[in-house]
């Protein structure tokens, strides 16, 4: 049943994905970024809520009214594709830091580059390193939230990856806070596995973590110590023991 289910969804997904795609990359451009974030979030809308009927899931979003209503860095666990889909619609408009291969999909990848996302060249770490640094904070500066996963890839749920600190750093430098979000995504949508799992997905929004007077080191164990203590609490599967502390900047990308 999970299988079949897992297919329809996958025709659904890639229907949604090509009817978006045609409709609104098109148009998206001639919009002002706040409104071009609007139309472009009908897919994520409709991909989200496409997998809850389908695949039998049962969302628990919690935290919400915890957002800033400036701009933020937000700071998650990465397990699968579904939290890279909802966290566009959870505070927009927000920059997302991603691999650039991703901008090389048709029609998706098209869409993405119109939402000014930070685009890495993990090929090149030292230029990759900068650009995160440079573009997170400009975003920043025009009013967009910057999205970074730490753990630089998907990892999966029981497994555990150092936490990077760029994250930090962008907020530091900006002044502005860090928002963890914790989150068991992957035990319902596999990040390498095409079946889908029924039951409950949970994400905990957290308080905002200050920066201003503090070092990115601080920060980051902070954040890393509630996405931890908080997995604990949502996942069915346990969670390992923390592995020794990076300093990363480059990886962190989608």
């Amino acid at each position: 049943m999970n299988a079949l289910r897992s297919l329809l969804f996958y025709i659904g997904y890639f229907l949604i994905m090509l009817v978006c795609g045609l409709l609104f990359v098109p148009l998206a451009p001639l919009l002002p970024l706040s409104s071009r974030y609007r139309l472009l979030n009908v897919y994520n809308h409709l991909i989200t809520a496409w997998f809850r009927w389908v695949c039998g899931v049962r969302y628990e979003i919690r935290g919400r009214e915890r957002l800033p209503a400036g701009p933020c860095v937000i700071v998650s666990n990465h397990q699968s594709e579904w939290e890279t889909i909802y966290l566009q619609v959870l505070k927009p408009p927000i920059c997302t830091v991603l691999k650039q291969e991703l901008l090389h999909i048709p029609l998706f990848g098209w869409g993405l580059r119109l939402l000014h996302p930070i685009a890495l060249d993990r090929s090149r770490p030292a230029r990759a390193m900068k650009q995160v640094l440079t573009q997170g904070k400009q975003r920043l500066e025009e009013g967009l939230s910057v999205l970074i996963f730490p753990e630089g890839t998907r990892v999966a749920p029981g497994e555990r990856k150092r936490y990077n600190k760029s994250g930090p750093v962008i907020a530091c430098r900006a002044g502005v806070p860090v928002v963890p979000i914790a989150h068991n995504a992957g035990e319902r949508w596999p990040g390498r596995h095409w079946v889908k799992n029924p039951g409950r997905l949970s994400l905990v929004v957290g308080e905002p973590i200050q920066t201003t007077g503090r070092t990115p080191e601080e920060v980051l164990v902070d954040v890393e110590t509630w996405i931890e203590t908080t997995l604990i609490e949502i996942s069915d599967v346990p969670r390992p023991a923390s592995p020794t502390p990076a300093v990363n900047v480059e990886k962190n990308a989608v």
